[in-house]
Protein backbone atom coordinates (compact mmCIF):
# COMPACT_ATOMS: atom_id res chain seq x y z
CA UNK A 1 0.00 0.00 0.00
CA UNK A 2 1.61 3.20 -1.35
CA UNK A 3 1.85 5.68 1.77
CA UNK A 4 1.43 9.36 0.96
CA UNK A 5 4.14 12.05 1.27
CA UNK A 6 4.52 13.27 4.57
CA UNK A 7 2.82 10.80 6.39
CA UNK A 8 4.82 7.51 8.01
CA UNK A 9 3.10 4.56 7.85
CA UNK A 10 1.24 3.35 10.83
CA UNK A 11 0.04 7.27 11.60
CA UNK A 12 -3.76 7.57 12.27
CA UNK A 13 -5.26 10.71 11.21
CA UNK A 14 -6.99 12.09 14.03
CA UNK A 15 -9.12 14.17 12.54
CA UNK A 16 -10.68 12.11 10.20
CA UNK A 17 -11.34 9.28 12.99
CA UNK A 18 -13.22 11.72 14.68
CA UNK A 19 -10.96 13.42 17.07
CA UNK A 20 -9.85 16.53 17.76
CA UNK A 21 -7.09 18.42 15.88
CA UNK A 22 -4.24 20.16 18.09
CA UNK A 23 -5.34 23.78 17.66
CA UNK A 24 -9.48 22.18 18.39
CA UNK A 25 -7.54 20.60 21.64
CA UNK A 26 -6.05 23.84 22.84
CA UNK A 27 -9.23 26.37 22.35
CA UNK A 28 -11.63 23.57 24.71
CA UNK A 29 -8.82 23.32 27.45
CA UNK A 30 -9.27 27.49 27.47
CA UNK A 31 -12.88 26.98 27.45
CA UNK A 32 -12.80 25.28 30.21
CA UNK A 33 -10.24 27.33 31.84
CA UNK A 34 -12.42 30.10 31.29
CA UNK A 35 -15.51 28.68 32.39
CA UNK A 36 -14.83 27.49 36.12
CA UNK A 37 -11.43 29.67 36.25
CA UNK A 38 -11.99 33.57 38.15
CA UNK A 39 -12.43 36.38 35.33
CA UNK A 40 -10.82 40.04 36.58
CA UNK A 41 -14.37 41.18 37.12
CA UNK A 42 -15.26 38.38 39.75
CA UNK A 43 -12.16 38.68 41.45
CA UNK A 44 -12.58 42.37 42.08
CA UNK A 45 -15.95 41.79 42.56
CA UNK A 46 -15.07 39.42 45.96
CA UNK A 47 -12.20 41.53 47.17
CA UNK A 48 -13.81 44.73 47.06
CA UNK A 49 -15.81 44.09 50.56
CA UNK A 50 -12.57 44.15 52.33
CA UNK A 51 -11.48 46.99 50.30
CA UNK A 52 -14.19 48.61 51.28
CA UNK A 53 -13.82 47.66 54.61
CA UNK A 54 -10.02 48.40 54.58
CA UNK A 55 -10.69 52.48 52.92
CA UNK A 56 -13.30 52.78 56.02
CA UNK A 57 -11.21 51.86 58.65
CA UNK A 58 -7.39 53.34 57.37
CA UNK A 59 -8.14 55.33 54.87
CA UNK A 60 -10.79 57.72 55.63
CA UNK A 61 -9.32 58.77 59.01
CA UNK A 62 -6.26 59.25 57.65
CA UNK A 63 -7.52 61.74 55.17
CA UNK A 64 -9.70 63.47 57.81
CA UNK A 65 -6.78 63.91 59.71
CA UNK A 66 -4.44 65.77 57.05
CA UNK A 67 -7.92 67.93 56.11
CA UNK A 68 -8.02 68.55 59.53
CA UNK A 69 -5.02 69.48 59.95
CA UNK A 70 -5.10 72.67 57.14
CA UNK A 71 -7.57 73.77 59.58
CA UNK A 72 -7.56 76.75 62.13
CA UNK A 73 -9.01 75.47 65.86
CA UNK A 74 -11.65 77.45 67.34
CA UNK A 75 -10.93 80.21 69.69
CA UNK A 76 -10.89 84.05 70.25
CA UNK A 77 -9.39 86.03 67.65
CA UNK A 78 -6.34 88.20 68.98
CA UNK A 79 -7.65 91.25 66.59
CA UNK A 80 -11.66 91.41 67.54
CA UNK A 81 -11.51 89.48 70.80
CA UNK A 82 -14.30 87.39 69.62
CA UNK A 83 -15.26 83.76 69.28
CA UNK A 84 -14.13 82.34 65.44
CA UNK A 85 -14.81 78.98 64.25
CA UNK A 86 -11.42 78.43 62.34
CA UNK A 87 -11.04 78.82 58.92
CA UNK A 88 -8.38 77.58 56.68
CA UNK A 89 -4.93 77.55 58.36
CA UNK A 90 -3.13 76.62 55.78
CA UNK A 91 0.34 75.17 57.11
CA UNK A 92 0.54 76.95 60.24
CA UNK A 93 -0.07 74.32 62.50
CA UNK A 94 2.72 72.48 60.81
CA UNK A 95 4.94 75.42 61.42
CA UNK A 96 3.38 75.54 64.99
CA UNK A 97 5.20 72.09 65.75
CA UNK A 98 8.10 71.83 63.57
CA UNK A 99 9.49 75.97 64.20
CA UNK A 100 7.69 75.93 67.52
CA UNK A 101 5.90 79.01 66.77
CA UNK A 102 3.13 80.26 68.48
CA UNK A 103 0.82 83.64 67.94
CA UNK A 104 0.59 85.87 70.62
CA UNK A 105 -2.10 88.21 71.63
CA UNK A 106 -1.04 90.32 69.09
CA UNK A 107 -1.28 87.89 66.49
CA UNK A 108 2.20 87.92 65.74
CA UNK A 109 4.38 84.58 65.52
CA UNK A 110 6.71 84.26 68.40
CA UNK A 111 8.83 81.14 69.53
CA UNK A 112 6.78 79.45 71.92
CA UNK A 113 6.84 80.04 75.59
CA UNK A 114 8.83 77.15 77.62
CA UNK A 115 6.50 74.93 78.81
CA UNK A 116 4.10 74.90 76.24
CA UNK A 117 2.93 71.99 74.38
CA UNK A 118 4.20 73.91 71.03
CA UNK A 119 8.06 73.83 73.13
CA UNK A 120 8.10 70.26 73.42
CA UNK A 121 7.69 68.68 70.65
CA UNK A 122 11.22 68.14 69.51
CA UNK A 123 11.96 66.57 72.94
CA UNK A 124 9.19 64.51 72.49
CA UNK A 125 10.70 63.23 69.20
CA UNK A 126 14.11 63.10 70.68
CA UNK A 127 12.09 61.11 74.12
CA UNK A 128 10.38 58.59 71.02
CA UNK A 129 13.78 57.84 69.00
CA UNK A 130 15.05 57.04 72.26
CA UNK A 131 12.91 54.46 73.61
CA UNK A 132 12.51 52.65 69.68
CA UNK A 133 16.16 52.52 69.43
CA UNK A 134 17.28 51.53 72.84
CA UNK A 135 14.33 48.96 73.72
CA UNK A 136 14.41 47.36 70.16
CA UNK A 137 18.32 46.98 70.13
CA UNK A 138 18.00 45.16 73.61
CA UNK A 139 14.61 43.45 72.64
CA UNK A 140 16.51 41.89 69.66
CA UNK A 141 19.42 40.22 71.91
CA UNK A 142 17.38 38.95 74.28
CA UNK A 143 14.72 37.59 72.05
CA UNK A 144 17.03 36.30 70.10
CA UNK A 145 18.70 34.23 72.96
CA UNK A 146 15.18 33.38 74.45
CA UNK A 147 14.26 31.96 70.84
CA UNK A 148 17.86 29.94 70.68
CA UNK A 149 16.67 28.32 73.79
CA UNK A 150 13.30 27.59 73.00
CA UNK A 151 13.74 25.65 69.79
CA UNK A 152 15.83 23.47 71.78
CA UNK A 153 14.51 19.85 72.50
CA UNK A 154 14.31 19.02 76.36
CA UNK A 155 11.80 18.22 78.95
CA UNK A 156 9.63 21.29 80.11
CA UNK A 157 10.02 23.12 76.41
CA UNK A 158 6.26 23.80 75.94
CA UNK A 159 5.71 24.99 79.50
CA UNK A 160 8.50 27.12 79.13
CA UNK A 161 7.56 28.64 75.80
CA UNK A 162 3.99 29.04 77.35
CA UNK A 163 5.81 31.13 80.47
CA UNK A 164 7.97 33.13 78.75
CA UNK A 165 4.71 34.67 76.70
CA UNK A 166 2.73 35.86 80.11
CA UNK A 167 4.46 39.10 79.87
CA UNK A 168 3.68 39.56 76.52
CA UNK A 169 -0.40 38.77 76.80
CA UNK A 170 -0.87 41.35 80.05
CA UNK A 171 -2.05 44.22 78.90
CA UNK A 172 0.14 47.37 78.70
CA UNK A 173 -1.88 49.37 81.29
CA UNK A 174 -1.61 46.71 83.86
CA UNK A 175 2.40 46.15 83.26
CA UNK A 176 2.32 49.58 83.48
CA UNK A 177 0.61 49.91 86.62
CA UNK A 178 2.61 46.67 87.81
CA UNK A 179 6.31 48.54 87.25
CA UNK A 180 4.94 51.86 89.04
CA UNK A 181 4.61 49.73 92.35
CA UNK A 182 8.03 48.37 91.56
CA UNK A 183 9.67 51.59 91.18
CA UNK A 184 7.57 52.89 93.85
CA UNK A 185 10.11 55.12 95.81
CA UNK A 186 9.22 52.91 99.36
CA UNK A 187 8.81 50.05 96.12
CA UNK A 188 10.97 46.90 95.81
CA UNK A 189 13.46 48.32 93.35
CA UNK A 190 15.01 50.94 95.77
CA UNK A 191 14.75 48.24 98.73
CA UNK A 192 16.13 45.62 96.91
CA UNK A 193 19.30 47.72 95.44
CA UNK A 194 19.54 49.43 98.53
CA UNK A 195 18.93 52.94 97.38
CA UNK A 196 16.71 56.05 97.26
CA UNK A 197 15.96 56.85 94.08
CA UNK A 198 13.24 58.51 92.26
CA UNK A 199 12.63 55.74 89.36
CA UNK A 200 9.29 57.80 88.42
CA UNK A 201 10.10 61.49 89.19
CA UNK A 202 13.81 62.22 88.14
CA UNK A 203 14.45 62.28 84.75
CA UNK A 204 17.17 59.92 83.15
CA UNK A 205 15.51 57.23 86.24
CA UNK A 206 12.09 57.73 84.84
CA UNK A 207 13.83 56.64 81.27
CA UNK A 208 15.13 53.87 82.56
CA UNK A 209 12.37 52.31 84.10
CA UNK A 210 10.38 52.93 80.78
CA UNK A 211 12.92 50.98 78.76
CA UNK A 212 13.25 48.25 81.38
CA UNK A 213 9.28 48.06 81.76
CA UNK A 214 9.20 47.90 78.08
CA UNK A 215 11.73 45.13 77.70
CA UNK A 216 9.88 42.74 79.76
CA UNK A 217 6.49 43.16 78.42
CA UNK A 218 7.32 43.10 74.53
CA UNK A 219 10.84 40.82 74.45
CA UNK A 220 8.50 37.64 74.58
CA UNK A 221 6.78 38.97 71.58
CA UNK A 222 10.42 39.22 69.23
CA UNK A 223 11.51 35.79 70.54
CA UNK A 224 8.47 34.48 69.19
CA UNK A 225 8.49 35.84 65.62
CA UNK A 226 12.76 35.23 65.37
CA UNK A 227 11.30 31.03 67.07
CA UNK A 228 9.47 31.11 64.24
CA UNK A 229 12.20 31.95 61.75
CA UNK A 230 14.60 29.29 63.58
CA UNK A 231 12.00 26.90 62.99
CA UNK A 232 12.03 27.17 59.27
CA UNK A 233 16.20 26.29 59.34
CA UNK A 234 16.60 22.85 57.99
CA UNK A 235 18.58 20.79 60.83
CA UNK A 236 20.81 19.00 58.33
CA UNK A 237 22.43 22.20 57.35
CA UNK A 238 23.66 22.22 60.35
CA UNK A 239 24.80 18.01 60.74
CA UNK A 240 26.46 19.40 57.80
CA UNK A 241 28.37 22.16 59.24
CA UNK A 242 29.62 20.28 61.65
CA UNK A 243 30.58 17.22 59.34
CA UNK A 244 33.03 19.99 57.63
CA UNK A 245 34.08 21.22 61.20
CA UNK A 246 32.46 24.43 61.60
CA UNK A 247 32.45 25.75 64.76
CA UNK A 248 29.69 27.00 67.11
CA UNK A 249 30.42 30.90 65.85
CA UNK A 250 30.98 30.15 62.34
CA UNK A 251 27.16 28.18 62.00
CA UNK A 252 25.90 31.10 63.95
CA UNK A 253 27.13 33.43 61.56
CA UNK A 254 27.38 32.04 58.32
CA UNK A 255 24.32 29.85 58.82
CA UNK A 256 21.88 30.83 61.55
CA UNK A 257 21.97 34.71 60.76
CA UNK A 258 21.25 34.65 56.98
CA UNK A 259 18.62 31.84 57.30
CA UNK A 260 16.72 33.71 59.94
CA UNK A 261 17.42 37.77 58.66
CA UNK A 262 13.20 37.77 57.08
CA UNK A 263 11.64 36.75 60.06
CA UNK A 264 14.35 38.71 62.69
CA UNK A 265 13.44 41.92 60.41
CA UNK A 266 9.67 41.40 60.25
CA UNK A 267 10.08 41.37 63.97
CA UNK A 268 12.27 44.25 64.41
CA UNK A 269 9.71 45.94 61.66
CA UNK A 270 6.45 45.31 63.73
CA UNK A 271 8.23 46.74 67.00
CA UNK A 272 10.02 49.59 65.86
CA UNK A 273 6.03 50.35 64.33
CA UNK A 274 4.93 49.81 67.67
CA UNK A 275 7.62 51.46 69.83
CA UNK A 276 6.98 54.62 67.79
CA UNK A 277 3.80 55.08 68.56
CA UNK A 278 4.28 54.11 72.44
CA UNK A 279 1.46 56.31 74.45
CA UNK A 280 0.32 54.39 77.65
CA UNK A 281 3.51 52.34 79.19
CA UNK A 282 5.16 55.95 79.92
CA UNK A 283 2.16 57.80 80.23
CA UNK A 284 0.91 55.08 83.16
CA UNK A 285 4.24 54.59 84.87
CA UNK A 286 5.89 57.91 84.71
CA UNK A 287 2.46 59.68 85.25
CA UNK A 288 3.07 62.84 82.51
CA UNK A 289 6.97 62.98 83.47
CA UNK A 290 8.01 65.62 80.96
CA UNK A 291 11.76 63.53 80.30
CA UNK A 292 9.34 60.33 79.09
CA UNK A 293 6.77 62.29 76.90
CA UNK A 294 6.15 60.71 73.63
CA UNK A 295 4.66 62.07 70.44
CA UNK A 296 1.96 60.22 71.17
CA UNK A 297 1.38 61.09 74.32
CA UNK A 298 1.71 65.10 73.06
CA UNK A 299 -0.99 64.43 70.73
CA UNK A 300 -3.39 63.26 73.30
CA UNK A 301 -2.21 66.12 75.12
CA UNK A 302 -2.86 68.75 72.17
CA UNK A 303 -6.74 67.38 71.73
CA UNK A 304 -7.60 68.36 75.11
CA UNK A 305 -6.72 72.12 73.59
CA UNK A 306 -7.13 71.88 70.01
CA UNK A 307 -8.43 69.01 67.27
CA UNK A 308 -6.99 70.26 64.24
CA UNK A 309 -3.51 71.03 65.66
CA UNK A 310 -3.86 67.49 67.42
CA UNK A 311 -4.27 66.09 63.89
CA UNK A 312 -1.49 67.66 62.15
CA UNK A 313 0.59 66.40 64.66
CA UNK A 314 -0.74 62.67 64.26
CA UNK A 315 0.29 63.42 61.03
CA UNK A 316 3.82 64.27 61.32
CA UNK A 317 3.75 61.15 63.33
CA UNK A 318 2.37 59.17 60.91
CA UNK A 319 4.93 60.43 58.32
CA UNK A 320 7.94 59.83 60.31
CA UNK A 321 6.36 56.46 61.14
CA UNK A 322 6.12 55.73 57.68
CA UNK A 323 9.69 56.77 56.36
CA UNK A 324 10.95 54.76 58.81
CA UNK A 325 9.17 51.62 57.61
CA UNK A 326 9.70 52.25 54.37
CA UNK A 327 13.01 52.21 55.03
CA UNK A 328 13.54 49.01 57.02
CA UNK A 329 11.38 47.23 53.84
CA UNK A 330 13.16 48.70 50.95
CA UNK A 331 16.90 49.47 52.48
CA UNK A 332 16.89 46.53 54.95
CA UNK A 333 15.02 43.81 53.52
CA UNK A 334 12.57 43.91 55.97
CA UNK A 335 10.19 42.40 53.49
CA UNK A 336 10.20 39.24 54.05
CA UNK A 337 8.37 37.75 51.01
CA UNK A 338 10.95 38.82 48.85
CA UNK A 339 14.20 37.52 50.42
CA UNK A 340 12.83 34.13 50.36
CA UNK A 341 12.02 34.72 46.89
CA UNK A 342 15.77 35.95 46.33
CA UNK A 343 16.83 32.68 48.69
CA UNK A 344 15.35 30.46 46.70
CA UNK A 345 16.48 31.88 43.38
CA UNK A 346 20.23 31.65 45.12
CA UNK A 347 20.29 35.75 45.46
CA UNK A 348 22.23 36.91 48.35
CA UNK A 349 21.64 40.17 49.71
Amino acid sequence: MAVPTGQTSGAVDTTAAGGESPGRGRHTRTEKKAKFGLSSGRAWLLIAPTLIILAIVIAYPVVRAVIMSFQKDAGLDPATGMFVKGGSAGFSNYTHWILQQCTSASGTLVPCPPGTLGSQFWGAVGNTAFFTVVTVSIEVVIGFGMAVIMGKTFAGRALLRAAILIPWAIPTAVTAKLWYFIFAYDGIANKLLGTNILWTGDAWPARFAVIIADVWKTTPFMALLILAGLQMIPADVYEAARVDGASAWQRLTKITLPLVKPALMVAILFRTMDALRMYDLPAILTEGNPATRTISILVVEQIRQGFNSAASLSTISFIMIFIVAFILVKFLGANAVATQENQRKGVVR
